[in-house]
């Protein structure tokens, strides 16, 4: 039997397992099946996907040693026996379905753990929405596969084409061609001790130009334990809420030309607005601005995926900005100073870096003191591209992706946009115990969009 040791960055995931912090990442597909359908569509793609099914890597891995996860030593081994029944389920709303349904449903869901006695993902089916739609909810452990990884395996289950009806689904697929995997040679080996000392020589640089700067009475940098107290920043529960949004992508990428901005700062902007007007109604608003970290993929276009790679950069959402306009602003300045930090670095480089600059917040999750100290960062959002056509399985059309995350002792909140065939489709994870009325992000965020398209004289 085969087995691949885990890297100290997919181990972390391990570590940081707990009843609380489920390490597990997902998605939401909703789908419109196709108009010759028959009755028991999905009984019998259930029924299909399972038949004499075999498992890929990394679909079919788990654990050595599932029992002890804060093992300093990891392998993934092939399961010889995988229960594609255990991985694939059937679930059905009561019909006709509405999305508040659809929600309660996929909260209770990704608020279980994952069985690492096996590998360490699952994939719901569900149907029972209105108009005879279904849904997609595919969950897996962040130390198996990456956010990034684990939707370009999946979209290479669908297809652009609605008459193609033999595309296998992704638990089937094998890894793409240059997917991590196996042990490097001794020549890369090298190779790549070199590229982690040159990059360890720029991070030093980095580090020394960005303590100066902090040292000046003006500046926009981001800088450890800047964030404020917040009452995101707590101790969580195991339970989970979840809460999504759809727009145009047109309508962002219009916001952002009339300002000058990029996407990503029109998303950090929007958010600044929810979280503001959210925290305003309970009474709990911090006085100075609360602090985004934003993961930082650097991998290459045209990476296949695996393991974990990214790197991060913090910046401010202007929440005590009152004007969307300044608000704006106020962001803009500090991603650009955040960009500047990284410009010209190389990828070992910023993920150094970002490990440096994180190193606070890892430290308060391992002394288990997360919740209750200062945070580093008050949420997390991400800012995924996805793909820009329409997608289909089976004939069924995909309505939109909605990411799903891992909220956290100290981050009860975390918000990861996608964009999808000409929308951008939010998802609000969070503890169900620490914020109340979590749903109410996503409708404060469209109250947010029409206060920023009017000031900046964007008609939808």
């Amino acid at each position: 039997m085969c087995a691949r040791r885990l890297t100290p960055n997919d181990m972390l995931f391990l570590y940081a397992e707990s009843r609380e912090t489920m390490m597990h990442v997902g998605g939401l597909l909703p789908f419109t099946p196709p108009p010759d359908a028959p009755p028991g569509f999905l009984r019998g793609l259930v029924d299909e996907l399972r038949a004499g099914v075999q498992l890929r890597p990394p679909w079919n891995l788990k654990l050595k040693n599932p029992t002890v996860l804060k093992s300093p030593v990891h392998y993934w081994v092939e399961d010889p026996k995988p229960d594609i029944a255990y991985h694939l389920r059937r679930s059905a709303l009561p019909s006709p379905g509405d999305e508040r349904e659809l929600g309660v449903l996929v909260s209770r869901l990704h608020g279980t753990d994952v069985d690492f006695h096996r590998s360490p993902w699952e994939a719901h089916l569900i149907e029972g929405l209105q108009g005879g739609r279904f849904a997609l909810y595919a969950k897996v452990h962040h130390s198996l596969v990456d956010g990034f990884t684990a939707m370009r395996l999946l979209q290479r289950s669908f297809t652009t084409d609605p008459d193609d009806r033999s595309r296998p689904f992704f638990f089937t697929l094998e890894r793409e061609p240059g997917a991590r995997g196996g042990r490097r040679s001794t020549g890369g080996l090298f190779d790549s001790v070199k590229e982690q000392f040159e990059a360890a020589r720029d991070v030093a640089s980095v580090v020394r130009d960005i303590v100066r700067t902090l040292r000046e009475p003006a500046h926009d940098i981001v800088g450890p334990l800047q964030a404020p107290m917040c009452i995101l920043n707590g101790r969580i529960g195991r339970a989970r809420r979840f809460a999504t949004q759809q727009y145009r992508l047109d309508l962002f990428k219009a916001l952002a030309k009339a300002a000058g901005a990029t996407l990503n700062d029109i998303v950090l902007t929007l958010t600044g607005a929810t979280l503001r007007r959210f925290l305003l109604e309970l009474n709990a608003l911090p006085s100075r601005p609360l602090i985004a970290m934003i993961p930082v993929n650097v991998r290459p276009k045209d990476d296949p995926g695996g393991g974990n790679a990214v790197g991060s950069m913090l910046a401010s959402l202007g929440t005590d900005v009152a004007d969307p306009v300044a608000r704006l602003e106020a962001v803009m300045a500090s991603t650009r100073a955040a960009k500047a930090q990284l410009q010209g670095m190389s990828r070992n480089a910023i993920v150094q870096l970002s490990a440096l600059m994180l190193l606070p917040s890892g430290l308060q999750q391992v002394s288990g003191t997360s919740g209750r100290l200062r945070p580093q960062f008050n949420v997390v959002i991400s800012n995924v591209p996805g793909p820009e056509q329409p997608l289909y399985f089976r004939g069924a059309r995909l309505e939109a992706v909605y990411p799903l995350s891992i909220p956290i002792h100290g981050q009860a909140l975390n918000i990861t946009c996608q964009s999808y065939a000409g929308t951008l489709n939010f998802g609000f994870t969070g503890c169900r115990d620490t914020l109340p009325h979590l749903q109410h992000l996503a409708v404060y965020m469209g109250d947010a969009v029409e206060e920023l398209s009017k000031a900046l004289g964007v008609t939808d």
